[in-house]
């Protein structure tokens, strides 16, 4: 953390933890015995984990969970050494919001521009609106 990037704010729950659900090409994010969501994943043979999709149930929508889901997950990747390969919107705008997670993005790939991610999460959220 620097002044000028602090840490993300998440939700402060010792119950929070993740779990590797190899079977499912998952991270899933649990409160005690409670689903929340997950991040789908897929693993290359260069050691890298691309990141697919952040999805929290509606119930905990906009609450800091995906927040939560995502820095765990890189902050355990840092410590694993393990770079990624973020091809998930959300993780993209994180990315673009707490750059000092920056040197995580496997070498040679690079981040769409802020405005291009920041558009397509707009469509997509106007997609899945009734």
């Amino acid at each position: 953390m620097t002044d000028l990037h602090p840490d993300p704010a998440i939700r402060d729950d010792e119950q929070l933890h993740v779990v590797k659900n190899a079977d499912l090409d998952r991270y899933e994010l649990w409160q005690g015995e409670q689903f929340i969501g997950f991040e789908g994943f897929q693993e290359h043979d260069d050691g890298t984990v691309e990141l697919q999709h952040t999805i929290i149930g509606e119930r905990f929508g906009r609450q800091g969970y995906a927040r939560t889901l995502v820095t765990l997950l890189l902050d355990d990747f840092r410590k694993q050494g393990t770079a990624v390969r973020p091809t998930c919107t959300y993780v993209q705008d994180y990315l673009h919001r707490f750059p000092q997670y920056g040197d995580l993005v496997a070498p040679g790939l690079e981040l769409p521009p802020a405005q291009k991610v920041k558009e397509r999460r707009r469509r997509w959220a106007l997609h899945r609106s009734p």
